[in-house]
């Protein structure tokens, strides 16, 4: 009544695949490398020198090779940047929790706090004279 199945069904897993995998570990390690890359850019673009080298430390540590570093200017308003990279940084944060790497961690949760006290001066700029916490 039933015909025998000749060929192989399409969802048999393919385990033993010729491509490379990576494990879970490797592919966090090139999502926060990259998160992190990112905000690299923007603290450049606004300027941060030392917070700057701290990032691209993290992210020679992971890529295996330092960034490449350049301020690729847009016309953004620095208030938009901030937000940007407080973004970014809370990306990374989250990416560096989930797989446990306190060094990108805390220099994640560092970078967000600069970024809000920036936006808090840039907001009222009459209690501060300098953007506070974001050196």
């Amino acid at each position: 009544m039933y015909e025998p199945i000749r060929s192989p069904s399409v969802h048999s897993p393919a385990d033993d695949a010729d491509f490379p995998h990576r494990s879970r570990e490797e592919e966090l390690d090139i999502q926060l490398a990259g998160h992190l890359a990112a905000l690299l850019a923007v603290t450049d673009e606004l300027g941060l020198g030392a917070a700057g080298d701290r990032i691209a430390e993290q992210v020679a540590r992971l890529r295996g090779a330092p960034p490449a570093r350049h301020a690729g200017l847009t016309a953004a308003a620095p208030a938009d940047l901030h937000r940007r990279a407080h973004a970014l940084a809370g990306r990374a944060l989250l990416v560096a929790a989930s797989r446990a790497d306190t060094t990108a961690a805390i220099l994640s949760a560092e970078r967000m706090d600069a970024h809000t006290a920036a936006l808090a001066a840039l907001a009222d700029p009459a209690s501060s004279g300098q953007l506070v916490g974001a050196h």
